[in-house]
């Protein structure tokens, strides 16, 4: 067997052991550089440029990116290849926004499917469909992204349209092993009723597709903003009642749709 995609290079920032979000069981995430979408709400912006940066975490200065081989990511993922068969976890790639690493993500995915391991991917689904088709066949599981159903409210607060977006939902609804929606629920920008029952709607319209998850809106993320010389544009906004969640559960389950809270 030819194993020279293991040599494929990519650009990481983190790599997470023992996450039980992303996926079923206890999973390791890779975390790759570069996305598509400027989300206001991004919990993650040292994720969006491809560029390695620096950001200053706790004081001091922490180089943001680092260029690994697909064998130097495998070493790490073996470390726990015990827990995802205890736990029926496996291997999730995130960002950022691993479609604008297209051949390092689908070798990663390939190296893992090759050693048994269960594969999911977390994405925006914001990228020409040749490049999703890359890693479809060595994906388990596509938790993938819809923040609304109205473009121009969608290029607001994340700095592309959504067309794009849902034209791949609705392929990839049709060509992948299993397909799961996931909103994060952002004050201002879809948290009403109607924005989440569109949402839903368009969800359920897929077919295939039979679960969707709400992802409340949180600030974990936005003292990186500060490290990295950049302003936080939802500071201030309150965080979403748990009340309101719940309601906005019903909401989703009224179209059909098995509805979790959380990742």
């Amino acid at each position: 067997m030819n194993n020279d995609y293991l040599n494929t290079t990519g650009r990481i920032f983190d790599i997470q052991r023992f996450s039980v979000h992303d996926g079923p069981g206890v999973r390791t995430i890779v975390f790759l550089k570069g996305c598509f979408l400027r989300c206001k709400w991004c919990c993650n912006p040292e994720s969006q440029n491809h560029q390695i940066e620096t950001m200053i975490v706790d004081g001091k200065e922490k180089i943001m990116g680092r260029d690994v081989t697909v064998a130097e990511v495998m070493e790490q993922i073996e470390k726990d290849r015990i827990y995802y068969r205890r736990s029926g976890g496996g291997v999730t790639l995130s960002g950022g926004e691993s479609l604008a690493q297209p051949d390092f993500a689908a070798a990663i995915l390939r190296a893992c499917k090759e050693k048994g391991i269960n594969t999911a991917l977390e994405s925006t689904g914001c990228a020409g469909y040749d490049k999703i088709q890359k890693l479809l066949p060595y994906l388990d599981l596509y938790l993938m992204d819809i923040k609304h159903t109205n473009s121009e409210k969608h290029k607001q607060f994340t700095s592309q349209p959504n067309q794009l977006i849902l034209e791949n939902a609705r392929k990839i609804a049709a060509d992948a092993k299993k397909l799961i929606i996931r909103v994060p629920v952002i004050p201002t920008f879809n948290d009403t009723e109607e924005e989440i029952r569109g949402i839903a709607e368009f969800t359920k319209s897929l077919k295939t597709v039979e679960e969707l998850h709400l992802l409340p809106y949180h600030r974990l993320g936005e003292d990186k903003y500060k490290g990295l010389g950049r302003t936080y544009e939802l500071h201030g906004i309150d965080l979403i009642p748990d009340e309101k969640i719940q309601r906005l559960k019903k909401v989703v389950e009224e179209t059909g749709l098995n509805c979790r809270i959380g990742g």
